[in-house]
């Protein structure tokens, strides 16, 4: 651990994207919180948190990122510690590590000081592979509205409103609230030899997951992760930086806040730039920007990702495409018109002749019906839910489907 401390870096290896202040978002089968957050303007308040993270790779050293981007108020976070998750609530006996108290002004994000995981040998790294970390933590007072990420497809939990005390424990049974979002923390570091770096998933709904499974990690950054560690490949962590409802540029008439969170545009910096060993960026975007909501046309929606890619080959990253696949006919609201569908393949031409990204995957190919133009049957469902499919958002077999196109690209 001495020897990959002095020739390591800090390569980010889970993330999930900070999109506004709770309950501003699109949650899949979320609890109701209205015990665990009875005011969504004081937001957490002397109350312990349990979020669960999982590592794209692993690392004996570590270190996490706090933010409070859309908190209005100054957040007091109190009890941090790191540990293996046991199941549930629950973290393993003897694993736990202490970080540092931090206190984060309103609308700023703090990396903590590395955390040594004292309980984990180097030779564990490979053992780890689909394990997952928690962080447990508690407010001190109340952080007011409270930054998260809404649709983490997976199940993090929340101790009652004014007990600090749950924080401090290794079992489960202070942590009365579950929730299948992430509140508070949107990065995790490893600390990595050089040889590894990450690939940032950047993109919308397609890529946080809708109607994939809970718990299940079947979204198509998950299997891509997987696909590479069946092929000898330790040296890329995938990280999913997708927003449900996220648009390349944002929605036009939107009065305040929006639900998709801050445009691709304007959250790049954030969840690109300043995560940790970024090598490459694959970008799905775009079925947002020519819906009812965003009302973009196929030249603004590329002249947007243009300006994008342009900022990320300034750092050297290798800026991978895709085209987007169809919504005719969705049942969603906003979705399935004929205009969009029209937008969309103008776009898609744009993207197939090489003008926008370094190379690109055909996931039109892969998940839209050339006989019906719509997505295709075998791929439409929610396997969280249990629902037919809306027509936009693939299932978990549509995002292995997604995750072999990529995986061809990194090949």
């Amino acid at each position: 651990m001495i020897e990959a401390a002095r020739s390591g870096h800090w390569v980010t290896t889970w993330t999930a994207s900070a999109q506004g202040a709770y309950p501003l978002g699109s949650a899949i089968a979320q609890p109701d919180l209205s015990a665990a957050l009875p005011d969504p303007a004081e937001g957490l308040c002397n109350q312990s948190l349990r979020m669960i993270l999982r590592p794209a790779l692993w690392s004996p050293r570590v270190r996490v990122r706090i933010s409070n981007a859309f908190g209005q108020r100054g957040l007091r976070l109190r009890g941090l510690s790191l540990a293996l998750h046991w199941g549930g609530g629950a973290r393993v006996p003897g694993t736990a590590v202490a970080l540092p108290d931090q206190d984060i002004a309103a609308g700023q994000s703090r990396w903590t000081p590395a955390a040594e995981l004292t309980w984990m040998d180097i030779r564990d790294v490979d053992r780890l592979r689909g394990q997952h970390l928690v962080l447990s933590a508690w407010v001190d007072g109340a952080s007011g509205p409270v930054t998260w990420h809404a649709k983490s497809m997976g199940t993090s939990y929340l101790g009652a409103p004014g007990d600090r005390d749950a924080a401090a424990s290794d079992g489960e049974d202070g942590f009365v609230h579950t929730t299948t979002s992430t509140f508070l923390v949107d990065a995790l570091d490893a600390w990595l030899p050089t040889r590894c770096g990450a690939l940032v998933a950047l993109g919308d709904s397609l890529t946080d997951g809708t109607a994939t499974t809970l718990n299940g990690h079947d979204r198509w950054a998950d299997v891509l992760q997987r696909r590479l560690w069946a092929a000898g490949r330790s040296d890329l962590a995938i990280v999913n930086a997708g927003i449900g409802g996220n648009q390349i540029a944002g929605p036009p008439a939107a009065s305040g806040p929006w639900r998709g969170g801050p445009s691709a545009l304007e959250r790049l910096q954030r969840d690109v730039l300043e995560l940790s060993g970024v090598r490459a960026v694959f970008w799905l975007q775009g079925i947002n920007d020519f819906s009812d909501n965003g009302q973009r046309d196929a030249d603004a929606a590329a002249a947007a990702v243009r300006s994008g890619v342009a900022r990320l080959r300034e750092r050297g990253f290798v800026v991978i495409g895709a085209t987007v696949p169809s919504a005719l006919d969705a049942t969603r609201a906003g979705h399935g018109s004929a205009l969009q569908d029209a937008r969309r393949r103008a776009f898609n031409a744009r993207v197939r002749s090489g003008d926008l990204f370094d190379r690109y995957a055909d996931i039109d190919a892969a998940l839209t019906d050339p006989v019906t133009g719509r997505l295709r049957q075998g791929f439409n469902g929610d396997g969280t839910l249990g629902e037919p499919g809306d027509g936009v958002h693939p299932n978990r077999a549509g995002h292995a489907a997604i995750a072999r196109c990529v995986f061809g690209c990194l090949a």
